[in-house]
């Protein structure tokens, strides 16, 4: 199941496999998504894959969110105990790879 949302200058799209629906994880994972704005302020779309694996019992929730900039692309891709806790491991990855980039672009 695909739902896609845009707000300001983002575009998320989350995808959930092998799962119901989760009204509220999609929720939290647009809102993890924006926070990204203050690292990146242009224009950026997002697509965000929350998957349950059924072969580990502990941390069975997977994340994979995939920021699209122009020019760019940045994918992260975590596991956890939960939905939230993936998401956040992931924007935190997410987040660094913005930052470098930024880096990147200011040294140029």
């Amino acid at each position: 199941m695909t739902n896609s949302a845009t707000s300001n200058a983002v575009t998320v799209k989350v995808t959930l496999r092998h799962s119901n629906n989760h009204g509220s994880i999609e929720e939290y994972a647009r809102d993890a998504v924006s926070t990204l704005l203050k690292f990146y302020t242009g224009p950026l779309s997002s697509h965000v894959i929350l998957d349950h694996q059924n072969n580990d019992f502990e941390q069975n929730k997977l994340a994979e969110i995939t920021i699209h900039v122009p020019q760019h692309d940045f994918v992260a891709r975590e596991s956890a105990v939960t939905y939230e806790q993936a998401i956040e491991k992931c924007i935190d990855s997410l987040s660094r790879q913005l930052k470098k980039m930024k880096e990147k672009q200011r040294n140029i």
